[in-house]
């Protein structure tokens, strides 16, 4: 049995092809991540990923929609999104595959 901390991780990543993490696969990443109200993230999308992402508790803005607990929002690759926190939240993120670098700023072209 090995024993880990999220405070260890990057970001709240466990699993995915980067270290550290839990896992190391290039199959999919998952993660943990902690808002405070009024924390934001630009637009961006990806090429190759699928981000699925669960609102664990709180309320965010999401891909220009509002969404509380309980909420999954399923972004396909060249679908872009802003981030913002509207209340303190935790979101569980799933993307997969797992490829560096899949992470460009803006509207997709697409």
């Amino acid at each position: 049995m090995d024993h880990y901390q999220l405070s260890q991780m990057i970001n709240g990543w466990f699993i995915g092809d980067f270290e550290p993490s839990v896992v190391r696969t290039p199959d999919f990443e998952v993660g943990v991540k902690r808002y405070k109200a009024g924390d934001q993230e630009a637009e961006h999308f990806h090429k190759i990923a699928t981000e699925i992402t669960v609102v664990v508790s709180g309320r965010i803005e999401m891909a220009g929609s509002e969404w509380e607990e309980g909420g999954i929002i399923h972004l396909l690759p060249g679908t872009s999104s802003s981030f913002r926190a509207l209340t303190d939240a935790v979101l569980t993120v799933v993307k997969f595959p797992s490829v560096a670098g899949d992470k460009y700023l803006g509207s997709s072209p697409d």
